[in-house]
């Protein structure tokens, strides 16, 4: 079986829910997934939503060159149905496999917008996923604006330090059905987590939108989960995406004990960081 295109990207955690106010950010970790396509027709089971087929139809459509036959492979170490983006994470990982093999030379902003039309085409996602596609391309944060194409719904941008670590506590599969009009109760959270992103300080931000996503959702134990882990040493920690994960944010000298705190939980821990410009680099194909 011959290799023909490699592609990887990763997934990330929620600053602010586009739900709740028709804006998104997202911020990648390095958790990745990798795809490689061989010149073989494979099954890749953990493709529920058959976003890989999406994602060829999006390719054949703009017609884009494609070998007559191949099969993908997928290694990923991103939790499905986490929140933690796992279909963009996919989807980005796989449209660099194929503008690798290809040859075609995509920009960032020609791949996230394919990204997100093939997970619409899934329906894989309830916003789009703008947000979400950035955040599994590239690093640092951006607000978005799902209503514009890659290139145009950028609104602003920025950096995250580098040396912080963070904590995925994992809680099984999400329970509650997502309605916009539940979020859309939440305007007066969401705005507190929008004026923080805005200001430049997005853990703010992250912890102002897990409030109001577990408001969103009634999912008061991932609001209490959350205060304490900022009650603990925490600088941030909220719920990802719609749920069910929290994300923490803390300095590396508090991941212990907030580790050992999550696992008393009876819960799963993932020990991770931010996706810098230079961990893009290294693991860069």
């Amino acid at each position: 079986m011959k290799t023909l295109g490699e592609g990887k990207a990763n997934g990330a955690i929620s600053i602010l829910h586009s739900l709740g106010l028709g804006k998104g950010s997202s911020i990648g970790i390095e958790l990745f997934t990798e795809v490689t396509i061989v010149d073989e027709k494979k099954e890749v089971i953990a493709d529920s939503h058959g976003l890989l087929e999406a994602i060829e139809s999006c390719w054949r459509s703009e017609g884009l060159p494609t070998p007559q036959k191949f099969g993908w492979e997928v290694n990923s170490s991103v939790p499905i149905g986490q929140g933690l983006k796992s279909s963009s994470a996919l989807a980005s990982a796989a449209l660099r496999a194929l503008n690798n093999c290809s040859w075609t030379g995509l920009s960032l902003s020609e791949l996230a917008d394919l990204s997100v039309k093939a997970q619409r085409i899934a329906n894989c996602t309830v916003t789009g996923s703008m947000d979400d596609t950035w955040a599994s391309l590239a690093p640092g944060w951006k607000l978005v604006d799902p209503n514009f194409n890659a290139h145009e719904s950028v609104i602003i941008q920025g950096e995250i330090e580098q040396d912080l670590s963070v904590l995925i506590g994992l809680r099984g599969k999400r329970l509650v059905e997502i309605s916009k009009e539940s979020f859309s109760s939440q305007r007066q959270l969401f705005e507190r987590s929008l004026a923080s992103v805005m200001s430049g300080a997005p853990l703010d931000a992250l912890s102002s939108n897990g409030m109001a996503v577990a408001a969103a959702t009634e999912d008061y134990d991932a609001l209490r989960m959350s205060n304490l882990m900022i009650a603990s040493g925490a600088i941030a920690s909220g719920i990802s995406g719609s749920g069910p994960s929290v994300a923490v944010v803390c300095f590396a000298e508090d991941k212990e004990l907030l580790e050992r705190k999550i696992f008393e939980m009876g819960l799963q821990v993932i020990s991770t960081r931010f996706v810098t410009s230079e961990s893009v680099l290294e693991e860069a194909f």
